[in-house]
């Protein structure tokens, strides 16, 4: 089905004949009521369209669908792209110690809350899952035709930690290799993914400079929940405003995360450039570590980061996306005495063809080079 997110591509697709059945996504139609209400429009969709009651009753009389967005909603049911750290992070005020609290974000996650993590309610259960549904929606069309690595790894791992800056630069030599960098798009080793993406076009040392302006924490702060600091998406603020990505970095410095409002208490990452937030974790998770097809980095973490990991073995073991992948565990001390997963990994893959794609290092080198010999075409099922 031809799908429309776009004025000039309505236009078209308006003054065609015969038009062909459409999606038309998230648009203002006002201004072309008077078309509309000349045509018909036999198993086309309208989804969360502005649109008067007129036309929507002339649309559903001639054979379309409409599902419109619900005024009593912070979010909209259906989107036509990613979120933007612009839109996600609208509101926020970093001369106000809760500023966090006025942007979008957390005004869908105080909803969410109000409603039910399990929402009541049929008619926001529904919304969420169509909203969850535009999302993967328009991941699908960011990615398509790109060479997609992972990072997985725990909310807990402070800026200060070696980790964080050891995934950073990964992150950001992969991302100047050509590889379209996603995380779980929260905090820790999430965000460490987006800060390297971000600096894919200046230097190791600015890199490190920004990484340093952001890691010292407020006096009493907890260990290992520095995403609970009053002042964590300020002091990240305080980096994006200090290193501003030019237009023509944009695409050079992309990134995808892809965070959920069922962890809606730790922020989304402020440095990826793409937003995909889901209300449905699980759609969530198994989701990202599908569309990494080029590999799959697992820095320390803990339960989650765990979970991911046999998630992902499973889909190399029985190749359920149609090819088996790289997986990297970054931590040798980590992941053989304060999460012994590898000696299991291991005897899983045994004897499988994933088997040679599985790498345990603690060498940013290696990630990089075993990411980059890859050949997909070698692993397909």
């Amino acid at each position: 089905m031809l799908e429309i997110d776009a004025i000039p591509a309505l236009v078209d697709w308006l003054n065609a004949d015969p038009a062909e059945p459409a999606a038309v996504q998230d648009l203002d139609l006002g201004a072309h009521t008077e078309r509309l209400l000349q045509r018909s429009f036999p198993g086309s969709l309208f989804l969360g369209c502005v649109l008067s009651n007129e036309v929507a009753g002339h649309l559903v009389a001639t054979g379309a669908t409409v599902i419109p967005d619900l005024d009593e909603l912070e979010f909209a049911v259906h989107r036509r792209a990613l979120y933007s750290v612009e839109e996600l992070f609208g509101g926020f005020d970093p001369s106000k110690p809760d500023g966090y609290a006025a942007t979008m974000d957390n005004r869908v996650y105080q909803q969410y809350l109000a409603h039910g993590k399990e929402a009541r309610s049929i008619r926001v259960s529904l919304a969420r899952r169509l909203h969850d549904h535009s999302i993967t929606d328009a991941i699908e069309e960011l990615i398509d035709g790109r060479k997609v690595v992972a990072v997985m790894g725990g909310h807990g791992m402070e800026r200060s930690d070696p980790f964080y800056a050891k995934v950073a630069h990964v992150s950001r030599r992969l991302t100047q290799a050509g590889f379209l960098m996603v995380s779980g798009g929260g905090p820790g080793a999430m965000e460490a993914t987006h800060v390297g993406a971000y600096f894919a076009t200046r230097s190791a040392e600015a890199l490190d400079t920004g990484i340093q302006r952001m890691a010292t924490r407020p006096t009493g702060a907890l260990p290992g929940k520095e995403y609970a600091d009053r002042d964590w998406l300020h002091r990240a603020w305080a980096v994006l405003e200090a290193f501003p990505l030019a237009p023509e970095d944009e695409k050079a410095c992309e990134s995808l995360g892809i965070p959920t409002w069922l962890y809606g208490h730790e922020p989304p990452a402020p440095f990826a450039t793409k937003i995909g937030k889901y209300f449905a974790n699980s759609v969530r998770e198994d989701g990202l570590l599908a569309i990494a097809r080029h590999g799959v980095v697992f820095a320390p973490g803990s339960a989650g980061t765990t979970q991911e990991i046999f998630q992902d073995a499973a889909q190399n073991h029985y190749a359920n996306q149609g090819v088996r992948s790289p997986m990297i565990l970054f931590g040798e001390e980590h992941w053989t005495k304060v999460r012994p997963v590898w000696p299991l990994l291991q005897h899983v893959a045994k004897g499988k063809i994933y088997d040679e794609l599985l790498a345990l290092t603690d060498s940013e080198d290696e990630i990089v080079r075993r990411i980059q010999m890859y050949d997909p075409e070698l692993y397909r099922a």
